[in-house]
C-alpha cells in the first residue's frame, strides 16, 4: 500500500514494524460543540484508511484522544477557552459539556459507519503522564519555566519545521492571523507544556504539579496518550491538514525529545472541506451538521458516498446541489443493487479479478474515487448476481456505505408499497400484456398498454417484470 507521507513529501510504501500490530493514532475532537460535517470528513478518510488496513490482513490498534481539557487559541493564552465557553453557553459544568458532546460525537460517527477506535481516551484521565513528560524535558534542557508557565524550548532542535517549507518568520508568532506574541518565551516559536498562570483564574479544571496548580497545554495530549497505549513507536499518526502546523510539529518536537530516538513513520493528513466562503470552521458561527442533514432529508450515506468521490488529499468543496448529486447517484446505485437476485453460486475466479482492482484503488494513496468506480464495475460485469454481491459485501467492509443492508431495506420498502397499491384488475390488464408481448402479439399489447393508460396507469418495463403506478 502506498500512502503520501506528509513528513517526507512523497509516496512510500507503507511497512509498519510489525504488521500484526499496526499502531494507528487519530487527534480526537475538542469537545465543546457539535462536530461539523468538515471535522467528520477526516474521521470518514480515515475510518476508511483503518478498514483498508484491516481488509488486507493487518492487525491495527487505533487509538484516538478526547480534548476536554481547556484548549486555548493560542499559547500566549489569549482568546477563549473552548471548554469553558462551551460551559458558559449552555449554562453547564465543563464535563456535563464534555460528556454530552462525546456521546453526541459518536452518535454521528454511527450514523455515518465510522468504526470506533479501539481505545478511546479522554485528555483529562492522562494528567500523572502529562507531568512526568513535562518533567523530562526539564531535565533533559528541552524546557523551561518561566511566568509561571513551563515551555519546550524549540532553540534546542536541529529542525521545527518538519512538515513544510515556509519562512520562519510566518510562522513563528502561534497558531492563528492575530495571535499575540508571549514575552515569557525565549524564542518565538516555543510552545507551552503547562500553564499555571491563565487569564482563566475560575477555570474548572485544574489539577497539583511541580510547577504549581495549572493544567495540561494542548500540544502534549496525543503524544502522551499515544505512548500510554501505543508505546515508543507509532507507525501512522492521523489528523486534519490544519493541525500540520502547530499541532503536529509540535508533537514531533516533545515526543521525539523526551524518547531520544524517532516517533512516527507515517503522517496522513485529510484536507478540507470548503464552501463558497472558504473552510468550514465552528468558529464562523455557522456551521453543518449530520442532524441538520438528515432534518433536510438527507441520509447520512450520502454524504459518506459525497466524500469517498473526492481524494482525501483535495480539498472538497461542499455545496447543497454537489450533495444532491451525491445523494442522488447514491439512491441509483442502492436501487441498482436492489435488483439483483440471489441465485447461483459465487464465482470466486471474477471475485478475484473484480477484488484486484478494488485494491488497486486501495493501495494508490486511498483513492476512495476509484474505489466507487469498482463498485459499478461490479454491476456492469457479465457474472450471475449471487457473484456481484458477494463482491460487493465484500468491498463494503471498507466503503461501508451500506450496500446491501440498503439494498434490502429498498426491496422491502418497494414491496410494501406495491402491496399497498395493489389492484388485482390492474394486475390482471398487465399480466395479460406481458403474455400478449411473449407470444408477439404486439398489437394486443399495444391495446392494453392504451387502456392501461386511459385508466391513468403507466406501465414501466424492467428486468424483473412489468411494473406499474398511477400516474
Amino acid at each position: 500500500m502506498y500512502l503520501y507521507n506528509s513528513l517526507s513529501h512523497k509516496k512510500e510504501l507503507f511497512t509498519p514494524r510489525d504488521p500484526e500490530y499496526v499502531r494507528m493514532y487519530t487527534c480526537g475532537p475538542t469537545v465543546y460543540h457539535y462536530a461539523h460535517i468538515g471535522n467528520l470528513r477526516t474521521y470518514i478518510m480515515e475510518d476508511v484508511l483503518e478498514k483498508s488496513l484491516r481488509y488486507m490482513g493487518y492487525g491495527v490498534k487505533r487509538v484516538m484522544n478526547i480534548t476536554d481539557v481547556g484548549h486555548l487559541s493560542s499559547d500566549a493564552d489569549t482568546g477563549e477557552d473552548k471548554m469553558l465557553k462551551g460551559a458558559a453557553r449552555e449554562h453547564k459544568t465543563v464535563m456535563q459539556v464534555a460528556k454530552f458532546y462525546t456521546d453526541a460525537f459518536f452518535a454521528d460517527c454511527d450514523k455515518l459507519n465510522i468504526k470506533r477506535p479501539d481505545v478511546v481516551e479522554p485528555a483529562t484521565n492522562c494528567i500523572p503522564e502529562y507531568i512526568h513528560m513535562v518533567q523530562t524535558l526539564l531535565d533533559k534542557g528541552y524546557a523551561y519555566f518561566a511566568g509561571g508557565n513551563v515551555y519546550f524550548d524549540t532553540s534546542k532542535l536541529e529542525k521545527y519545521y518538519v512538515f513544510n517549507d515556509h519562512d520562519e518568520e510566518d510562522l513563528a508568532v502561534g497558531v492563528r492571523e492575530g495571535v499575540e506574541e508571549d514575552t515569557n518565551k525565549r524564542n518565538k516559536n516555543d510552545f507551552v507544556l503547562w500553564f499555571t498562570k491563565s487569564k482563566f483564574e475560575d477555570q474548572a479544571l485544574k489539577w497539583d504539579s511541580p510547577w504549581g496548580v495549572g493544567y495540561p497545554g494542548w500540544h502534549i495530549e496525543c503524544s502522551c496518550i499515544s505512548m500510554k497505549h501505543l508505546g515508543e513507536y507509532l507507525d501512522i499518526h492521523c489528523g486534519g491538514i490544519d493541525n500540520a502546523f502547530p499541532h503536529h510539529t509540535n508533537e514531533i518536537a516533545q515526543s521525539e525529545s523526551y524518547l531520544g530516538h524517532p516517533w512516527c513513520h507515517y503522517w496522513f493528513h485529510v484536507h478540507h472541506l470548503n464552501t463558497d466562503n472558504g473552510k468550514m470552521s465552528k468558529s464562523k458561527g455557522e456551521f453543518l451538521t449530520v442532524s441538520l442533514l438528515q432534518d433536510k432529508g438527507y441520509d447520512p450515506m450520502a454524504y459518506r458516498y459525497f466524500c469517498l468521490q473526492s481524494h482525501y488529499r483535495r480539498n472538497l468543496v461542499f455545496s447543497w446541489e454537489n450533495l444532491d448529486n451525491a445523494a442522488g447517484a447514491y439512491e441509483k446505485l442502492i436501487g441498482k443493487i436492489a435488483a439483483l437476485k440471489q441465485d447461483g453460486e459465487v464465482d470466486m475466479a471474477v471475485y478475484e479479478k473484480l477484488k484486484e482492482k478494488f485494491l488497486g484503488a486501495l493501495n494508490g494513496d486511498l483513492n476512495t474515487s476509484l474505489a466507487v468506480t469498482a463498485l459499478y464495475d461490479v454491476l456492469k460485469e457479465k457474472t450471475n448476481d449471487a457473484t456481484k454481491l458477494y463482491t460487493l459485501a465484500d468491498f463494503d467492509k471498507v466503503v461501508s456505505l451500506n450496500l446491501i443492508s440498503g439494498a434490502e431495506a429498498l426491496r422491502k420498502k418497494q414491496a410494501e408499497e406495491e402491496a399497498a397499491n395493489a389492484d388485482p384488475e390492474i394486475d390482471a390488464l398487465v399480466a395479460a400484456r406481458t403474455q400478449a408481448k411473449k407470444e408477439k402479439n404486439f398489437a394486443e399489447a399495444d391495446r392494453i398498454r392504451d387502456q392501461l393508460k386511459a385508466m391513468g396507469v403507466e406501465i414501466i418495463d424492467t428486468p424483473q417484470g412489468a411494473k406499474w403506478r398511477k400516474v
